[in-house]
């Protein structure tokens, strides 16, 4: 529906335009090429200028609704004619507003190398590339399924002026076509579907067509990536890719079967894919492939003087809708990337995405320096003109410089945002300056070479080894300084005066703690002797067991004196003093209860009473000693911890 109303609103802007010159198309041989996501459009242009006036520019025109999806807008032409056509050139592409114009259609002009007079014709190349222009029928598959996408442009090629001759050629991936439209000659063979030729078309001549295909091919597309370059003059140029990816086709609905996919890949799961390419610098040098898991050992790294590929295989195949992200990392020679030229070095890489079946919609790259006081260049398109989508699909790039680096500036063959930042690394002063460069829109022709310009002085180089020799340096002269010097506390000052007899509290506390604990084991003994008289029956054995037990508490008891005395009397123990008076208490009420215990069952066995009886005579004096016990246990804690 969103279609059909962009093509009408098209077809009125088209009906109601202007000629804009007197210049025709005598010949137009349009090549679409739909063997990927990304749409291809070459175009060849002869140009004659029938009038008087001489030309100097030929105006492109897209509808709105495709060139919202340009990426990539190109023009070159041959120098020389037939077997002596040299080398090529570029042409310079701008966008412009020709006045009563409607707004559904976009215009660009293209400088032409010299003004076209009267009778003089041109030929010249253009290619257009387009992103997200495929668009899934069904919008939703399952596993089993095949993946259809449709495809919709005009069968005529657009333009402001007349057209003589033309021919158009759509070359799909594979040979099952859907449908397409039919108009007047048109043909197939094989993959291709052949238009024309078509002659004498008026200006702004269109012929909707619609070619419904199926479409296997990856629909990589990169949400965001970000490219950091890190330069080091010790020989290394370090290179880091974060990616967020998404397979942007058929939305995969229903249950997936690991199973079925292992088993038939090509037809359970012909438009998932499994693995992508990374086409590397030569070189290229500790490549690991990560997540957020950890390492992924599912990739395969080979390489020769010319290049290196690393095949990275995500965790789970990927289907359309299903999203994962990754980072890949290698190294780079410096001498093969990094130049002198005017007083300056540069670095001298590429842009964009190593992965080519990838679409990018965020690149940030970035380049990282030292200082942020230097001059800076604006980026300048050269005879390239490069369309990219919003905002919130920019993708920037990071590099950065050595620390020292100064009067910097950045060199690209097409218009790139660029700012600046500070990254704070190990051993740095005031931070590297990050050149951050951002590109929306990102697709393989963008992948080409850019330079980073600036001055860098070999002394700086010393800084980091200077920093770390003087750092061990007052180390070691630092524990120098502290093994010879004393830095005790003086013996004749209150301080430790005050933490001698602290010292001496807390031995004391603890022999106090140790004399308790020897007469609770003392208190188990005879506690021990009442269980064997309930089994043995020996009263006499019993009455020992006490009288020695009775003997050890006293021994305990004149230990115990001279320690009190120390804590009354001394000052630092007033806080503690209290808990230790209430444990010497509680402990000689349970040696008390505990012997009238001993009492009362030795003298129940000596009347012959029932063991009954002595229990119930005991019942009360039993608890009471739970509680003592429970109460001694607790203060003992309490004192154990100071």
């Amino acid at each position: 529906m969103g279609f059909r109303l962009d093509l009408f609103i098209c077809l009125i802007a088209i009906f109601s335009a202007p000629v804009l010159s007197d210049l025709i198309l005598s010949k137009v041989d349009r090549r679409v090429d739909l063997t990927s996501q990304v749409v291809r459009i070459s175009s060849i242009l002869k140009v004659e200028n029938p009038g008087n006036d001489p030309v100097s520019e030929v105006l492109l025109v897209f509808p709105e609704h495709q060139e919202k999806n340009l990426a990539y807008l190109a023009a070159s032409f041959h120098e020389g004619k037939g077997k002596s056509k040299g080398s090529t050139s570029s042409l310079s592409v701008e966008v412009v507003h020709p006045q009563g114009m409607p707004p559904a259609l976009v215009f660009y002009s293209v400088s032409l190398p010299k003004a076209l007079g009267k009778g003089e014709s041109l030929t010249f190349d253009v290619l257009a590339v387009f992103t997200h222009s495929l668009k899934p029928f069904p919008k939703e598959i399952t596993q089993a399924d095949f993946q259809l996408v449709v495809f919709q442009d005009s069968g005529y090629y657009l333009s402001p002026y007349e057209v003589k001759v033309q021919t158009l050629n759509v070359k799909l991936p594979e040979a099952r076509i859907e449908s397409y439209t039919r108009l007047e000659n048109t043909k197939t063979v094989g993959s291709d579907i052949k238009y024309g030729p078509y002659e004498n078309l008026p200006p702004f001549s269109y012929a909707p067509i619609v070619v419904h295909f199926e479409q296997n091919q990856p629909f990589a597309v990169a949400e965001h990536l970000e490219r950091e370059i890190e330069i080091s003059h010790w020989g290394n140029v370090q290179v880091t890719e974060h990616y967020k990816l998404i397979h942007a086709g058929a939305q995969s609905k229903g249950e997936f079967s690991r199973l079925d996919y292992q088993a038939r890949p090509h037809l359970r799961g012909a438009s998932a894919f499994r693995h992508l390419v990374a086409k590397l610098p030569p070189r290229a040098h500790s490549v690991y492939y990560r997540d957020e898991i950890g390492n992924i050992s599912t990739s395969h790294l080979w390489g020769d003087s010319k290049k290196t590929e690393l095949e990275i295989e995500p965790r789970y195949p990927m289907f359309g809708g299903w999203r994962t992200s990754f980072y890949i990392a290698y190294g780079l020679p410096l001498q093969d990337f990094l130049f002198e030229s005017g007083g300056k070095r540069f670095l001298n890489i590429t842009f964009g995405c190593p992965i080519n079946d990838v679409v990018i919609n965020n690149l940030i790259v970035k380049v990282g320096l030292t200082r942020l006081e230097h001059n800076s260049k604006l980026l300048s398109a050269k005879n390239i003109w490069l369309k990219g989508l919003r905002s919130d699909q920019s993708s920037p790039t990071f590099v950065v410089l050595p620390e020292g680096s100064k009067d910097i500036s950045v060199s690209a063959p097409f218009a790139v945002k660029q700012w600046q930042e500070t990254k704070l690394s190990h051993l740095d002063i005031v931070g590297r300056p990050v050149v951050v460069l951002e590109k929306t829109n990102v697709v393989p022709e963008h992948n080409q070479h850019f330079q980073v310009y600036y001055k860098f002085n070999n002394i700086s180089l010393l800084r980091e080894p200077l920093m770390l020799i003087s750092g061990f340096f007052f180390l070691f002269l630092t524990c120098i300084i502290y093994m010879h010097v004393d830095m005790s506390i003086s013996k004749s000052s209150a301080s430790y005066i005050m933490k001698l007899q602290w010292e001496e509290v807390q031995a004391a506390i603890q022999q106090v703690h140790d004399i308790i604990s020897r007469c609770l084991s003392i208190h188990d003994k005879l506690e021990a002797s009442l269980r064997d008289l309930s089994r043995t029956g020996d009263v006499q054995a019993c009455k020992a067991a006490r009288k020695a037990c009775d003997g050890q508490v006293k021994e305990l008891s004149k230990e115990l004196r001279p320690l009190l005395a120390f804590l009354q009397s001394s000052p630092q123990a007033a806080q503690i003093l209290p808990k230790v008076d209430e444990l010497v208490a509680k402990e000689r009420d349970l040696q008390e209860k505990l012997m009238q215990k001993h009492t009362t069952v030795v003298d129940g066995y000596e009347k012959k009473s029932g063991g009954k009886e002595i229990e119930n005579r005991i019942a009360l004096q039993q608890q009471k000693i739970v509680a003592i016990r429970q109460d001694v246990d607790d203060l003992l804690d309490y004192v154990d911890e100071i």
